[in-house]
């Protein structure tokens, strides 16, 4: 039985933060139901002190932006974005519409449909996340989407450059400087001055992603990512050094971002404890990741590599670095993680920045029944039938007589006038 060496907040105090976030987001959804760009300002003003002349950056501000960023900025950005596009299009080559004649005069077949619109959401108001412009908007391209708009909240009192130029390499249709719940509700329900979208995109904090929670429905959206969370996978393989590095890698996302280590090595583990303690001391970041590693952070200690996936699998994680003398055995046997990263040698960092698979990933256990944003996200897949007259009356027998079963007359009806009408062409 898997042993627990540090534990985080108790399940209750989740849910009860949880449910401060929800009936805060209900409200500010319904004000900007009723009251539109009037209650978009006001929730801009009180959250990120920002009142522009307008939310929607012009042509002249985005070449403001990009003339302001350093070459290299520009060539790292276009890099990464050129790695998400390969991927996202290796996807996209491998969906098919398919058409198959069934049975004689049956014709049956699906096609792939992006959809036509899709906000994307890119977070930046604590850190500058450049990169979820990338796996949002260059992905919704891929799959075809016609109209794609950018939103991200100010940083430091202004759009941020390298955030504005990521939107509009990215392919952008229009770029707003919007930040929070008030930027979902207004790309999901519409303003008078932001028509609205047919689906929403992109990670956020807890605020954003209940908010795509409260919409999805009146929405699409892409999935449940909210606040970061990370699972290491390690043993004695493995050094302290790496195994809190990478936790703390991704803790300094925000306070309530979970980090845990799954190991079935005790020296493994209480070495990196005493290590984040270390780390935590010199860490730019640490007054953000400590809070989360103490409030959040787990350290679980399992007997074997099969107690591991178990455990890893009960958990969920979005982001799992395994870390063990045969990673792929966790490729082959896990069922519930967001993205993998097996050895070493790669990392979540890679993911979320670089590598070219996509970084927006399912949270909160949603790796149970979801894998994480991808080209497929943005295309409906639509069914279609066609059928020759005598195939009409031969399927037209078989669909009255199980009409009949369930009493659906009306249904029997269409049925039957296909079995009157097409009977003659056997």
């Amino acid at each position: 039985m898997a042993i627990f060496l540090k534990e985080g907040i108790s399940a209750q105090q989740d849910a009860q933060n949880q449910a401060q976030v929800r009936t805060t987001v209900e409200g500010i959804l319904a004000d900007i139901e009723a009251r539109g760009d009037a209650a978009v300002r006001e929730y801009s003003r009180r959250f990120d002190s920002w009142d522009p002349e307008q939310f929607r950056l012009s042509a002249q501000e985005i070449e403001q932006c990009l003339a302001s960023l350093p070459a290299q900025t520009l060539a790292d950005i276009r890099f990464a974005q050129e790695q998400v596009r390969n991927f996202a299009q290796i996807q996209r080559d491998s969906i098919r519409d398919v058409e198959q004649e069934t049975l004689p005069g049956v014709i049956l077949g699906h096609r792939n449909i992006p959809v036509n619109s899709v906000g994307c959401y890119v977070p930046g108001g604590k850190y500058p996340l450049v990169a979820s412009a990338h796996m949002t908007i260059v992905t919704a391209r891929v799959a075809g989407v016609k109209r794609v708009i950018g939103a991200a909240p100010p940083y430091q009192g202004r759009p941020h450059p390298a955030i504005v130029a990521a939107m509009h390499l990215a392919g952008a249709d229009e770029i707003y400087s919007l930040g929070g719940v008030q930027a979902i509700g207004a790309m999901a329900l519409g303003t008078a001055t932001i028509a609205a979208c047919d689906m929403i995109a992109g990670p956020g904090n807890a605020f954003v992603a209940e908010a795509k929670r409260q919409l999805s429905g009146r929405v699409g959206i892409d999935l449940f990512a909210g606040p970061t969370e990370t699972l290491v996978i390690a043993d004695d393989t493995c050094d302290a050094e790496m195994c809190a590095t990478d936790l703390l890698g991704q803790a300094e996302h925000g306070p309530n971002s979970p980090a845990i280590l799954l190991t079935n090595s005790e020296k493994l583990a209480r070495e990196t404890l005493l290590e984040v303690d270390r780390q935590l001391l010199t860490l730019p970041t640490a007054e953000t990741a400590g809070r989360a590693w103490r409030d959040y952070g787990q350290v679980i200690l399992c007997r074997d590599e099969a107690e591991m996936v178990v455990e890893a699998d009960r958990i969920a994680s979005e982001h799992v670095q395994v870390m063990t003398r045969d990673p792929d055995y966790f490729l082959q046997n896990m069922t519930n993680y967001g993205a993998l990263f097996l050895g070493p040698e790669t990392n979540v960092s890679f993911g979320d920045k670089v590598i070219g698979t996509n970084h927006t990933l399912p949270t909160r256990k949603a790796a149970r029944y979801t894998g994480g944003l991808w080209v497929g996200k943005f295309l409906k897949t639509c069914t279609y039938q066609k059928v020759a007259p005598s195939a009409s009356a031969m399927i037209g027998e078989y669909c009255s007589r199980l009409c009949a079963i369930e009493g659906f007359a009306g249904h029997q009806a269409q049925a039957d006038l296909r079995v009157k009408r097409y009977s003659g062409h056997r």
